[in-house]
């Protein structure tokens, strides 16, 4: 089987509970360090999907990497090769395909509840899941892409997830989260939470404190998000 090729943006962003879950399938995949400086593929094709990590920038930044992660991601999309975004990651898909980032009405920042919307893809993905406690860490949000179909909300960001041709998952939360990455997040974001000055913002011992009581059910949803995701991989 090919592998999927995870994008990291920045070293604190890695692939977190998704390498453990495609690990757990047996299922190979390759980590694409740009902020190392590896390349971003020319083409998808050595690959059975796509899958988008976070990061501080925007999409809008003019970074040297984003045009090719956009061109990447059309092409895949055209291909019928499953793309998977997080946060920043589901912006630079909905970016490629059309839509619009801009700054979101506040930050989310902490644990927050996500709605499930009432729809058949919604529930293709979710199941009946109805809600649940995600992470959020973000400033900025992507408009619908045209032919999408929204399924996730919250109360800060109406547009939380999104997906394409029942195979494309963007994201703007944060599934893939283990306590490792919360904790070095909370450190390495500490100014930034200070600075901010939000409803939505939640203080690093307050995110702590929470992690224990969400993260389990948190990384169950993950699970059956990923779990439908890898049904359309590419051989």
């Amino acid at each position: 089987m090919k592998p999927v090729a995870i994008f990291r943006h920045t070293e604190s962003e890695g692939p977190g509970h998704i390498a453990a879950f495609l690990e757990q399938q047996n299922i190979p995949f390759t980590l694409i360090r740009v902020d190392a400086g590896d390349a971003v593929p020319a083409s998808p094709d050595a690959y059975a999907g796509l899958v988008f990590m976070g990061g501080p920038m925007s999409v809008n930044d003019e970074l040297p990497w984003i045009p090719h992660s956009l061109a990447l991601i059309r092409q895949a999309v055209e291909q019928d090769i499953p793309v998977l975004g997080h946060c920043l990651g589901g912006q630079l898909m909905a970016k490629a395909l059309g839509g619009v980032v801009s700054r979101n009405p506040v930050k989310e920042i902490g644990w927050g509840a996500v709605q499930v919307l009432n729809n058949a893809e919604a529930r293709n993905w979710f199941g009946d899941i109805a809600e649940f406690e995600s992470f959020h860490w973000h400033g900025e949000t992507f408009s619908i892409p045209d032919g999408a179909v929204r399924i996730l909300e919250s109360p800060y960001c109406a547009n939380q997830a999104y997906v394409l041709d029942g195979k494309h998952l963007g994201m703007q939360c944060h599934v893939e989260m283990t306590e490792a990455m919360i904790r070095t997040w909370c450190d390495n974001g500490a100014a930034e939470i200070a600075q901010s000055a939000s409803p939505a913002v939640q203080q690093p011992a307050t995110i702590l404190e929470l992690t224990p009581r969400h993260l389990g059910r948190l990384t169950q949803v993950a699970d059956r998000l990923y779990g439908h995701w890898i049904r359309g991989l590419r051989g």
